[in-house]
Order: C-alpha cells, then structure tokens, then sequence
C-alpha cells in the first residue's frame, strides 16, 4: 500500500528581544526562543515540516513598530514565495500592536502563509487557531476604526479653528510649518485671474487667455476653464477654512479681498449661457464662422484685454485642440484679417465688371432691378459703410461673402452671387440707410 505524499511546509523562525541586555551571552533569549521553535518543528515533521536555513532575529528592537531588519527581510522572503509557515515562541514576538499584527496577517493571507505560536495553542493551520485570529482581527478593526473617528474629530476640530489640515495647497500658496503661507509670484496670477473674470466673465474665454500668458498649474498641466471655476470658488483666497460646506476664519493670508470676491459671484451666479451671450456681443465678429485655415479648420472669434484696451483675434480651432504650432497661421489680429476683406469688398463695389454679374444675379431673382440701378445701388456701400452700426456690418459681410480663406501668402475670398444681388435690391428699397 502507498503512503500518501506529504507537501512539504518551509518553516520560518522568527524571533525578537525588546532590550539588548544580555544579547552578548552565549546563550541568550533569542537562543531560548529559537530553540523551542526549531523544536516544535522537529515534532511536526511528520506533518511535512522543514526548517529554511535562513535566521530571522531582531535584538533589542521594540514589538511596537514594523521597522525590524529581520521582520522586513522575512516579509520579502515570504513575498518571493520562500516561506510557508512562520513559527513564533510568542505572538507579542511578532507584534505588540493589533493594528501592526492585522498588516501582518494580510501580507500572510495574500502569499498563502501560516503562522503558529508554539506556548498559546495558536496555529492557524487548524480551524480553532483560526478563530482565534477572527476575534483578534475584529478587534484590530474595531480599534482602527475608533482611531479614524478621533482622527475625524480632531480634524473638523482643527478645521473650526482655520488651521490648515494637509492635502494639495491651493494655487497661490504654499505651506511651511503646516500653515499655508502666500506665494508672491503665483499670488499675482490669482489676483491677475479674478480681475480678469470680472472683465470678460468667461472661463472658457479665461483659460485660453491664461494658456496665452504661459500660467500653468505647480505640477505643470495646464490650467483649463474647470479648473479656474474652482479657483474662483476656492473660498481660502479670501481668507476662510471650509468644513463640510462650512466656513471658518483661517489662520492664514487672503490673497483676494471680499469686494473682489462679491463681484466674482454676482456674474458666476448667472447661467452660463447669459454670460456667453453677453460675452458674444460685447466683441463683434465680422468674420465668425466664415474665416478658414490652410488646413481647412474653422478660425474662431476671441480677445483680450490690457489696461483698458480690447484686442481681438481669430484663433484656429487647430491650434485651440492641439496647442501653438500645430498650424502654420495659427492665429491674426481681428482688426487686420477684417479690414482686409472689407477693402477687397469695397473693391468689388467699384468695379464695373464685378457689378455686371451682380446685376445679372439680381435679374434672374428681380427683373425689375437694371444694370445701371444695381451699379448705382453697391457704390453707395463705399461711402456707407463707415457709418452702419457694427451689427449691420456684421450682417451684410454674411450675406455678401461665403468664405474667406487664409494662408502663409495671403487671402482668397469667395463672394454670395445671389447675396449680392439681394442686398442690390435693399440698397433700391432705401432699407439701408436705415441702419446707419
């Protein structure tokens, strides 16, 4: 009859004295420990026991801390899978600390490993020691929770009172002595971004202004249109430690004042939406949605402010998705790229031949519209158009151009025969003078 193979179990003994004294005897009580060990294997070997040659002993270290040379490198030998079975003389050995000893026993659980502590009848390899461990672990969890709820205490306690609690400091400060303290140079970027938003009311319109000027977050990334709206709604710019929705006097600087503050949430309180609309016509585009790059993408309206000065651009959509470079006229001043088209309108006004098919357009829609009258019609636009308001300008370039093309060597233009032909008509009809 075959005996039945017995798996074969590595047995690790790992032993530890508090204090140093007597670790210089021949024989001492890392000595004691280990031979009670080795000989509780020795009875287990039928079991499939064996001794690893390597030695686990820590002298004159405390069982309150992890930080053991010979408890570490066990650790690492039981994650290489070296190790089956820990044998300890004692639990306390091994760990005084419940919560230590739950960190243990996950770091044996996980690689599959038992432990046995030879004078207390505990052996997790038997359903009882088992048990022993569910009640030592519960025990463990209730005093890790307990600490975190004095922990969360303390914390909203130290809250109330402004102090700063750790975490990432806002953008602006920094900390020292775990108090937060202001950063001059980054300070001046917030101030800058405050006032800014209560001239333009945008931080769709404020992140690409911020992207302009080189402002970046401390680690680097860029600083998008979310991350200003949480700027603006930091309440410690001004001063304040927030708790659960809760605001409290801080110990440290504000770097916004509540005026400021007041003003920036009077405009963040309105939708977004109103905020866009006025934003939108505050800055006239003439050339919104008609404006292309020489990779064929859209150029979108935007502007800046310095002082009490506007200026305008239009910016390509490439350069917005994938940052400056990426297409070779990437952004042109508003007024410039305008002004060019509208004199090359004012061109086609004054040319006879131009005027010729505009009124060949206008006929076939208006046969009562003549050559001479659609001539006379769009040769009054020239002396006209400095006098429309900005909103009709912006009305008769859409009705006059169906797109404008931009490249590294200049402009093309494409004109709206049939809009040509119906504006000849408004101009006969005396609309437009209207809308000067």
């Amino acid at each position: 009859m075959n005996k039945p193979v017995v798996r074969k179990l590595r047995c690790a003994v790992y032993t530890r004295k508090s204090s140093e004294e007597g670790l210089e005897q021949e024989f001492n009580s890392l000595h004691a420990q280990r031979e009670a060990c080795e000989a509780y294997i020795a009875s287990q070997r039928s079991e499939g026991w064996v001794l690893v040659r390597d030695q686990y002993d820590d002298g004159g270290i405390s069982g309150g801390t992890l930080e053991r040379p010979g408890l570490k490198r066990l650790l690492e030998d039981i994650d290489d899978g070296l190790v089956d079975v820990v044998v300890v003389y004692k639990i306390d050995r091994l760990s005084r600390s419940l919560a230590d000893f739950a960190k243990l026993v996950e770091v044996f659980d996980r690689n599959g490993v038992t432990f046995v502590s030879v004078t207390q009848s505990f052996n997790t390899t038997t359903s009882m020691g088992r048990l022993t461990l569910n009640i030592l672990l519960s025990f463990a969890q209730f005093e890790r929770e307990v600490t975190a709820e004095r922990i969360r205490d303390k914390v909203a306690a130290s809250r109330k009172k402004g102090m700063w609690m750790g975490g990432v400091p806002p953008y602006g400060y920094r900390v020292e002595s775990r108090k937060l303290v202001v950063d001059d140079d980054n300070a001046a970027h917030v101030r800058w971004i405050f006032a800014r938003f209560l001239e333009i009311g945008s931080c769709t319109e404020l992140a690409r202004e911020v992207g302009a000027r080189g402002i970046r977050t401390p680690r680097g990334n860029r600083i998008d249109k979310k991350y200003i709206y949480r700027m603006l709604s930091n309440r410690a710019y001004i001063g304040e430690a927030v708790h659960k929705g809760e605001s409290y006097p801080g110990e440290h600087d504000a770097i916004i004042d509540r005026e400021t503050w007041d003003r920036v949430h009077a405009i963040l309180q309105e939708s977004p939406r109103k905020r866009a609309a006025r934003t939108r016509a505050d800055t006239p585009a003439l050339l919104k949605g008609l404006l292309f790059g020489p990779d064929g993408a859209a150029f979108s309206p935007t502007h800046t402010r310095k002082g009490d000065r506007l200026y305008r651009y239009y910016v390509s959509q490439t350069v917005l998705k994938h940052g400056a470079g990426s297409c070779p006229v990437g952004r042109v001043p508003a007024g410039e790229i305008e002004g060019a088209v509208i004199d090359q309108l004012r061109a086609v006004f004054r040319q006879p031949e131009i005027v010729a098919g505009t009124w060949k357009a206008a006929r076939v829609q208006d046969g009562e519209i003549t050559g001479a009258d659609a001539r006379a019609a769009l040769q009054q636009l020239d002396p006209l158009w400095d006098e429309l308001f900005p909103a009709e300008q912006a009305r008769i370039v859409a009705m006059l151009v169906e797109r404008v093309d931009i490249g590294t060597n200049g402009l093309n233009f494409r004109l709206r025969m049939d809009g040509l032909g119906g504006l000849a008509r408004e101009m006969l009809a005396g609309d437009m003078g209207a809308a000067a």
